[in-house]
């Protein structure tokens, strides 16, 4: 996806000595803003960075940004599913309606003299009763997006690129960037 950006910015590799960003910010505004500025200072250039979770209803908003720990800090895509499922279940969320989510991604530039542009990208859906669909990775085989048609994230492939909340932020950045391409006009 960060084709979207070829021909704005030139993107190049992660510092190689910069080592893992803790992403310890209550939000993923915060988590991109924490990652974007670490590269940034490695870099002493512009660095583009992101975060993303799944936010379901029923849950308050959980996992949000401990999407990626949600079951624990070592937990594995499948322990990570599996307790958004039993949550659900647990709550008597059996219904479509009392399973609405949303997958957000926040996209961050952070330029070296202090100077941000945050761009966010959102999917509507609902979490399915089982997981389904052998692609993608994390939450995709419980999610089902408003847009398709019934399938999971998972079931999708290559459509799911079309209307992902990733694709979505970074198609959001590209067009803001082409509209202020100096950062100095950011504020």
């Amino acid at each position: 996806m960060a084709s979207v950006l070829v021909g704005l910015v030139e993107l190049e590799p992660r510092p190689a000595g910069l080592g893992d960003v803790v992403e310890d910010a209550p939000d993923l505004e915060g988590n991109a803003r924490l990652k974007a500025r670490a590269v940034c200072a490695a870099a002493q250039d512009a660095a583009v960075s992101d975060d993303t979770g799944l936010e379901v209803d029923a849950l308050g908003g959980e996992p949000g940004v401990w999407s990626a720990r949600y079951a624990g800090p070592h937990a594995s895509y499948r322990e990570n599913l599996d307790k958004v499922l039993s949550e659900l279940e647990r709550r008597d969320a059996i219904l479509p309606e009392q399973r609405r989510a949303r997958f957000r991604t926040v996209v961050m530039v952070a330029w070296p003299d202090g100077r941000e542009l945050k761009a966010e990208g959102v999917v509507e859906g609902t979490i399915a009763r089982a997981p389904r669909g052998e692609l993608g990775f994390g939450y995709d085989p419980i999610f089902v997006p408003d847009e398709g048609g019934g399938r999971t994230f998972s079931e999708m492939g290559d459509e799911k690129h079309a209307i992902s909340h990733r694709g979505r932020a970074l198609r959001a950045l590209s067009q803001a960037l082409a509209e202020h391409p100096d950062p100095g006009e950011l504020s």
